[in-house]
């Protein structure tokens, strides 16, 4: 027993050091050097003024804006998370019905089949800064009457602002809301 106890807590310390202490340094160091802002994520800055971060989804309620995703955590990136309701869950049922019914009213021309899902439900994290281009094109109708610009200017922004797959083909086409409302305000 004398002779498995010594090397047993010697290998916990080795363990200690590499994986809790180097380990993580080397993956902080990596970030640091190679990653945008020093691995702190994106900085979205407009007129010199901080007003988000690209990997964090945020709350757009008026009308003029596109809207993302909901969030089940209030967008509070220091909590994130999903509802943890299942998809049969009355709560969760009456939430998304809600979402629906809200979207629908803010957007007349828009038939119910065609609400994007993603309009209308959180993401797992509930902080998803993305929609697709389909989520961001049903809402043109409305954001083209509010501002007074053509479903064509806004048809091209959206263009403009869709991010390809990775590699092509890893992930769907993406949209980043925060990004997308900051050139819409530059429009005007």
């Amino acid at each position: 027993m004398k002779n498995n106890i010594l090397p047993a807590i010697k290998l916990t310390l080795v363990c200690i050091v590499v994986f809790a202490v180097l380990y993580p340094l080397s993956i902080w160091g990596l970030a640091y050097i190679g990653a945008p802002n020093h691995g702190d994520g994106e900085v979205v800055k407009q007129k010199g003024k901080i007003v988000g971060y690209a990997l964090i989804g945020q709350s757009f309620t008026q009308d003029k804006y596109f809207n993302g995703r909901p969030s089940a955590v209030g967008y509070n990136a220091a909590g994130s998370g999903g509802s943890n309701k299942a998809p049969n869950n009355p709560d969760y049922l009456a939430s998304v019905k809600l979402a629906i019914d809200t979207f629908l009213l803010k957007n007349p021309s828009v038939k119910k089949e065609d609400v994007p899902v993603e309009l209308v439900t959180a993401s797992g994290s509930g902080l998803d800064p993305d929609i697709s281009p389909k989520a961001a094109l049903v809402q043109v109708p409305r954001i083209a009457k509010i501002r007074h610009l053509s479903e064509d200017k806004l048809k091209e922004l959206i263009k403009e602002h869709t991010e390809s797959p990775l590699l092509g083909f890893m992930g769907p086409s993406k949209i980043n809301v925060l990004k997308l409302n900051i050139s819409l305000d530059n429009l005007n």
